[in-house]
């Protein structure tokens, strides 16, 4: 057998230069993967119509933080008509439809266009796929969410109200975000990642966030009817917004919104059970994340 080359093989030098500049890296590259996703989930780089749904949603969760801080320095009250803890809780049909808005528009383009595989040649790896894109989620969700609390604690400092006691619960209403925002855009983003069809990731976001939490509602609705109270906190164990208020219900003091208030709202080894859930919840979507990449990307 001949070892010959083939003679159909040919090199051509075809002019292109080496690149002898400095090599970047994958720290470069998962930052500038995070920082672009980021931008695109507020529509900054991307064309005016990108921007339009993401800073109306921006303003709807702001307004009414402003409007709460107007009354209370015009009519200088001693506290704040709304918990901290609270805001985002009354709003979360607001941060629904911007993860269910964003989080297809930062994977499912990726997946539709057959990208993923370009991400992941050198000098990327899948690790810092995910990581960028879930760190970028949840930071977008937590601009959303901290921000109109920010607007909260500002307004309570011109209205004279106690400053370590507003700090306090400006603290716990931060804490209280940013589990809300790791859970949401984990939930969002993988949701998003299991179809490269917009549409139907956009459904998807919206049936667990919002139509689950309907359901637990009603459910709760129906065992406070009945005096079911011990019910009420197990119920509230299958809607992301439902484990949020429990979590922080038990360990950060806030009101209770289910049915029966305090009375039915988790603490003690309820709670520890609620945090479990969260933190589950929230290493189950990274795992998730990396198993669905490590298919696609290959």
């Amino acid at each position: 057998m001949s070892s010959r080359t083939p003679e159909t093989t040919r090199i051509h030098n075809i002019g292109y230069r080496a690149y002898d500049g400095p090599r970047l890296g994958r720290d470069y590259a998962r930052r500038s993967l995070f920082s672009q996703s980021l931008r695109g989930a507020y529509g900054l780089g991307r064309s005016a119509k990108s921007k339009v749904l993401p800073m109306i949603l921006f303003a709807v969760m702001c307004v009414p933080a402003l409007i709460i801080v107007a009354v209370a320095v015009v009519g200088k009250q001693s506290k704040l008509s709304i918990e901290y803890t609270q805001y985002a809780i009354y709003l979360q049909l607001v941060i629904a439809i911007f993860v269910a808005a964003q989080a297809p528009q930062s994977v499912s383009r990726d997946l539709r266009f057959r990208t993923v595989p370009l991400y992941f040649s050198r000098p990327i790896e899948r690790l810092d796929y995910v990581l960028a894109k879930y760190g970028a989620m949840a930071s977008a969700l937590f601009v959303l969410t901290a921000a109109p609390l920010l607007i909260l604690w500002i307004g309570a400092l011109l209205a004279k109200m106690d400053f370590a006691e507003q700090t306090k619960l400006f603290g716990q209403g931060l804490a209280s975000v940013v589990l809300l925002s790791l859970l949401f855009g984990g939930i969002g983003l993988v949701m998003a990642a299991l179809t490269p069809r917009r549409g139907f990731g956009v459904a998807a976001v919206i049936a667990v966030l919002v139509i689950s939490y309907g359901a637990v509602s009603t459910l709760q609705g129906i065992a406070y009817g009945t005096d079911n109270l011990d019910a009420i906190q197990w119920i509230g164990l299958f809607s992301p917004v439902t484990l949020i208020d429990g979590v922080q219900t038990a360990f950060l003091g806030a009101p209770s919104s289910f049915p029966g208030g305090t009375d039915a709202a988790p603490g003690g080894g309820a709670g520890v059970v609620y945090l479990l859930a969260v933190l589950a919840l929230i290493a189950g979507s990274y795992g998730v994340l990396m198993r669905r990449y490590r298919k696609v990307g290959l």
